[in-house]
């Protein structure tokens, strides 16, 4: 029973969300997906299952909950991708926890189709590739847009620098989300800087 509740809350839809959107204006999710102008990519690996995001929460779980917040204010606008092993597309705006390596440059790859003109990037993470820093970077060149970066974890680790050369990099900019509190704050006021 407690593994069809918690698969349930997963694929719950986030209001806000691009799923929420189509179910609302009774487009398909591809007319919806048209309107997103923010990609937000989001590190569902092992290590954002610390616990040390405050209340007891895990790195993952206070993203998710930042997430909420964003779609909330940026309705139909958000798409949102999770990564680990493997990334897949979240229209309902959730992520799921897959907690296993951290393939970033997979995930560039695979989130490249949605570079076009306007489009805003976030990758969030802790950092620490486990398909190479240099292959990253190398991803990340193949990009029209920045590519912003929010770091979340331990302060002064080689996450946090990784993740400033990849936004410096790319153009972007780079911020750290104080323990993920401040996440979906954090996005909005580096799309009005940007």
């Amino acid at each position: 029973m407690k593994s069809r509740s918690k698969s349930v809350r997963e694929n719950a839809i986030v209001p806000g969300s691009l799923s929420a959107m189509a179910n609302q204006s009774n487009q398909s999710l591809a007319e919806t997906f048209l309107s997103a102008d923010i990609v937000v990519i989001v590190d569902t690996s092992g290590s954002m299952g610390s616990h040390d995001a405050g209340d007891g929460m895990s790195r993952y779980d206070k993203a998710c909950s930042e997430l909420a917040l964003l779609q909330g204010r940026n309705q139909g606008k958000v798409a949102v991708i999770g990564f680990s092993q493997t990334s897949m597309f979240y229209p309902g705006g959730k992520p799921s926890f897959m907690g296993a390596g951290t393939q970033m440059a997979a995930a560039l790859t695979y989130t490249k189709v949605a570079d076009v003109d306007g489009m805003a990037f976030f990758l969030i993470s802790d950092g620490h590739p486990t398909d190479g820093e240099a292959q990253v970077l190398q991803v990340a060149s193949h990009y029209k847009n920045k590519i912003n970066t929010i770091y979340v974890g331990p302060e002064g680790g080689e996450g946090q620098k990784f993740l400033s050369r990849l936004a410096e990099a790319s153009g972007g900019v780079f911020a750290t989300a104080e323990k993920v509190r401040e996440l979906a704050s954090t996005v909005e006021t580096m799309l009005l800087e940007g």
